[in-house]
């Protein structure tokens, strides 16, 4: 894929998203909520920094498993149950997206939610991808 990150000059800086991604490949891939939930089908974590990191490693193994990688991140968005509180981990939240998939950001929402399907998570994250 290649991908062109679009930041506009007279819009606000960007920190830890894009405000336009324009995408050129083959293939889409369409990637599922995913929570911290474990192989056995547990949220795992009791934090939101623990199940964000989850989540997104969750995230990333279903790209990896399509033959995509971070880079490949078109869109994604993340479903908090409390914006607050992301707001205030926002620091630590940014160093797990950093160490898991690199500073090639995708473009991204975060959106408050009264719950997720699964009333121990605290984070949900879905997206897209454009492969090669």
């Amino acid at each position: 894929m290649t991908a062109e990150r679009i930041n506009p000059s007279e819009l606000s800086p960007p920190t830890g998203f894009s405000h336009a991604v324009v995408a050129t490949g083959t293939r889409v891939v369409f990637l599922a909520g995913q929570t911290a939930l474990d192989t056995d089908g547990k949220v795992v974590g009791d934090t939101l920094p623990e199940q964000f990191e989850k989540a997104l490693g969750n995230l990333l193994a279903a790209l990896a498993a399509a033959g995509g990688t971070p880079s490949d991140l078109a869109r994604v968005t993340v479903y908090a149950t409390d914006v607050a509180a992301y707001r205030d981990h926002a620091g630590r939240l940014g160093r797990v997206w950093r160490d898991l998939a690199g500073r090639d950001y995708p473009a991204m929402a975060v959106v408050e939610v009264v719950r997720l399907w699964d009333e121990k998570a605290l984070v949900e994250l879905d997206g897209f991808a454009v492969l090669p």
